[in-house]
């Protein structure tokens, strides 16, 4: 156990009842808050990690749930500059840089984009992801640059929590992987959830035990062939699950360049990527778009490639613009 969190043991007293019901009324959990803890691999049945909510466990079933330590009371202001693509009343688009964390959590108190938004919005965000993730809908790695919107009500935070639900958002990302893909072309699935070796670490997991994904991706440009080949490439999320470009294109052989965490940076490829000093997945969340939950407008939004990657391309072999 982490000396930062609380065991909750027991057992179902019901059988019949979603997972996640089941486990609010015996703990005293809310269901959001129990499937958030489901998200990150703290909720296990019988001894095996649960990660799906609508499971109806047989009644007697042993649970147990890791409770960590509650995040800060709340995100304090602060002036940190932000790109902002779009802003009105309702909701606004920002282009995060590489490097900054979404919202405070254990090791990110503050420096963080919610921070950024609470001084830049003067504190008018959606309260439905709490005191620590206020407006947050959706999250990007630290390191995975690009466009991410932000409620500021709580209508529009619902309205837009709907269309990701059910997989209606425009979401297309810029990668470079090791490798050249064959086919040029193609689609992954598979169900993403917490390794079981490696708890920091999502992975492929059995149907059924993680969340269904599905990765579309096609080649735009094949950098460099052979032992240190390279190839930027488009993918176009149906489902947008923790890590998932990462995963899935790592599970076909063609991690991202420079993913620290499912790549193994090819010997050819180090000497290049020391020299630019890029030190992160080679990920852009470049085009984002959905209905606007107040006007009911189609909107779509692109983010240029930042300039580290767009280096890296060129310098792998790519052309220039």
């Amino acid at each position: 156990m982490g000396a930062c969190e609380t065991i909750i043991e027991g057992i179902i007293p019901a059988g019949g009842l979603r997972l996640d019901r089941a486990l609010a009324d015996v703990s005293g959990l809310s269901r959001e808050r129990v499937k958030a803890l489901m998200d990150e691999g703290r909720v296990a049945l019988a001894g095996k990690t649960a990660a799906q909510a609508s499971l109806k466990p047989a009644e007697g079933t042993p649970f147990t749930i890791r409770v960590p330590e509650a995040a800060p009371a709340e995100a304090a202001a602060q002036d940190i500059p932000l790109s902002v693509v779009y802003e009105d009343a309702h909701l606004i688009v920002v282009d995060k840089p590489a490097g900054l964390v979404v919202h405070p959590a254990a090791g990110n108190l503050d420096g963080t984009l919610v921070n950024a938004l609470l001084h830049h919005c003067r504190g008018q965000l959606s309260g439905i992801g709490g005191v620590a993730r206020p407006g947050i809908v959706h999250r990007i790695d630290k390191d995975t640059s690009g466009l991410l919107v932000v409620a500021k009500t709580d209508a529009a935070h619902e309205g837009l929590a709907r269309q990701f639900a059910d997989h209606s958002i425009h979401r297309v990302y810029q990668a470079v992987t090791t490798g050249v893909p064959v086919p040029a072309a193609g689609t992954v699935r598979g169900a993403i959830g917490r390794s079981e070796r490696d708890r920091k670490k999502m992975a492929l997991v059995a149907d059924g035990r993680g969340k269904h994904a599905v990765t579309h991706y096609r080649t735009i440009e094949v950098l460099a062939q052979g032992p240190g080949g390279a190839a930027l490439i488009e993918c176009r999320l149906e489902t947008g699950r923790t890590h998932q470009v990462r995963v899935h294109l790592a599970s076909i052989g063609h991690a991202l360049v420079g993913d620290p965490v499912y790549g193994r940076t090819s010997p050819l490829h180090r000497p290049l990527l020391a020299r630019l000093g890029f030190r992160r997945q080679a990920l852009h969340a470049a085009e984002l778009g959905f209905i606007h939950p107040a006007s009911g407008e189609s909107v779509r939004f692109a983010s240029p490639t930042p300039v580290d990657l767009r280096t890296l391309i060129v310098e792998l072999g790519g052309h220039d613009g």
